[in-house]
């Protein structure tokens, strides 16, 4: 019976967000389970869409002995503490260590984290898993699809698996995959030949989503190219806020040859290259949105979705922005709602207040986002609820939420959720949890860029994506580079970045 040692160590690493990833972030977990160590990751990565949850149940249809070391997860933001991350890598480093004999290893990882003391995160956490199993032992690794890859990382895995969907519902599936090539590694007892190359231009992640053109095109040939010569092979866009030298899209391949594992990343390549010009869509102006928004609701039977893209808690932000409340306050909004503005003292003052009372607050905007301020008026406090529920969509499938003190607050005809703690609002569940039925209203608008799509696009009559003030720039190339590698254009068919040495601009040149 193999002996399989497994971890998961996830984040996604905003380098312009305001907000840091503490070691008290990972143990809360944020729209994560909790951190979980040793036994206990079985009583709860299990059936829910989480990378190590798939792994543990297709393991277990093989028959492998697994030996957890710990799972740990928190909301992407700003870089990850040096403390954070050397408490969390010293439990799995040392778990795997002390594991006795193993056969293989297997984390679940995201990609994109950054620490304060490491740019490349994951390509740290493989390097010390390597020198502690040897050259000899597989080491097979889940990623997001927003994995920035870096070359460490490709030399240290023998097989680096993206998902494939955005909204990311086949985080199991993945999990599953990796676990079925880890077993034919342990079957052939080979390694495959690795091929892995970066492409030249940041991908916004409002327009990675798979089910839209160009993605979708991209993802179905990606599968066409697989075959028992290459059994693997995987396209990552990239996160594009991770201010260090490898961040970007890039493709990798596991096949029998070097020569047919390089030939399917040309083939991707050259795919991807020829779509650079299709990355690339609509954005509007809060009052601009909403205006529209408004317009359509006239004839809608379903709700208008608005994506508050810039403040996307799944990508940095602290959703905490006003931008496009105070839009729908000024534009006369009715039938609509806003979700999740943090603010744990807005909704402590609402807990005190209690339901029907009339609260003067200045909400939200505590992030320092420029641009953005504090809301300050009078709402009524409609609902109030502890936080704690379950989130059954596509996305979360499954997952115990904690939103913390959490309250709806109305002014006029528009709802607002607000919580005490932050997740991107990806699932229906995230307005009912304070008395908002979605698919009653004439507008959401929702502090998410594409994973809600999962579960609100069958409920949505159109989706409209907005640019309020917020850490996660709609476009990239309008964030202030520093560690780019020169050349790489910040957004597609833009400009190319130059080293802060070559140019008094600091980030780019046209061209």
């Amino acid at each position: 019976m193999p002996r399989i040692a497994i971890g998961g160590f996830l984040h996604e690493t905003n380098t312009f967000a305001p907000t840091r990833a503490t070691y008290a972030d990972f143990v809360h977990g944020g729209g994560w389970p909790a951190m979980v160590q040793g036994a206990d990751v079985f009583k709860v990565i299990r059936n829910i869409n989480v990378g190590l949850a798939g792994f543990i149940g297709e393991a277990e249809k093989h028959g492998w002995e697994l030996v957890p070391t710990l799972f740990a997860a928190a909301s992407p933001c700003a870089h990850v503490t040096k403390d954070a991350y050397e408490r969390i890598a010293k439990v799995i480093v040392e778990g795997i260590a002390n594991a006795g004999p193993l056969d293989a290893v297997y984390l679940d990882l995201h990609g994109a984290m950054v620490a304060e003391h490491f740019d490349d995160g994951e390509g740290e956490i493989l390097r010390r898993v390597r020198q502690v199993i040897g050259d000899r032992l597989p080491l097979v690794v889940s990623l997001d699809l927003h994995a920035n890859v870096t070359p460490e990382m490709a030399r240290h895995a023998d097989a680096l698996i993206a998902y494939r969907t955005y909204p990311h519902v086949d985080m199991a599936d993945t999990g599953c995959a990796a676990a079925r090539h880890l077993a034919l590694l342990l079957r052939d007892g080979q390694r495959l030949e690795k091929a892995f190359r970066q492409l030249p231009f940041l991908i916004p992640i409002s327009w990675q989503c798979t089910s839209d053109f160009p993605s979708k095109a991209i993802y179905e040939r990606l599968a066409a190219i697989e075959s028992e010569a290459i059994p693997t092979l995987s396209f990552c866009p990239g996160f594009p806020a991770a201010d260090f030298a490898h961040c970007g899209p890039s493709i990798f391949a596991y096949g029998k040859t070097s020569t047919g594992a390089q030939a399917a990343v040309d083939k991707l390549a050259a795919l991807i290259e020829g779509f650079e010009k299709d990355f690339d869509g609509r954005i509007y102006a809060p009052d601009e949105g909403v205006q529209l928004a408004m317009a359509l609701a006239k004839t809608a039977r379903r709700p208008v979705i608005i994506a508050d893209t810039q403040d996307n808690p799944g990508a940095g932000g602290d959703s905490d922005t006003t931008g496009m409340l105070r839009a729908l306050v000024c534009n006369n909004a009715t039938r609509a709602a806003i979700g999740a503005i943090y603010d744990p003292a807005s909704a402590r003052a609402a807990h005190e207040g209690g339901v029907g009372a009339s609260l003067t607050l200045s909400l939200g905007g505590k992030s320092c986002i420029p641009g953005d301020a504090p809301f300050e008026a009078t709402f009524t406090v409609e609902r109030l609820s502890d936080g704690k529920f379950v989130a059954p969509g596509p996305y979360f499938g499954g997952r115990d939420m904690d939103m913390g003190l959490s309250a709806c607050l109305r002014i006029n005809g528009i709802r607002v959720v607000v919580s005490s703690h932050k997740a991107q609002l990806a699932d229906q569940a995230m307005f009912r949890y304070v008395g908002v039925e979605p698919t009653e209203q004439a507008i959401l608008v929702n502090k998410s860029s594409v994973h809600f799509r999962a579960d609100f696009e069958p409920i949505s009559e159109r989706i409209l994506i907005c640019a309020a003030p917020g850490a996660m720039p709609a476009d990239p190339a309008s964030l202030p580079w520093t560690k780019l590698r020169p050349g790489i254009r910040l957004k597609p068919n833009g400009p190319a970045f130059i080293a802060p040495h070559s140019s008094p601009l600091h980030s780019i040149a046209t061209g």
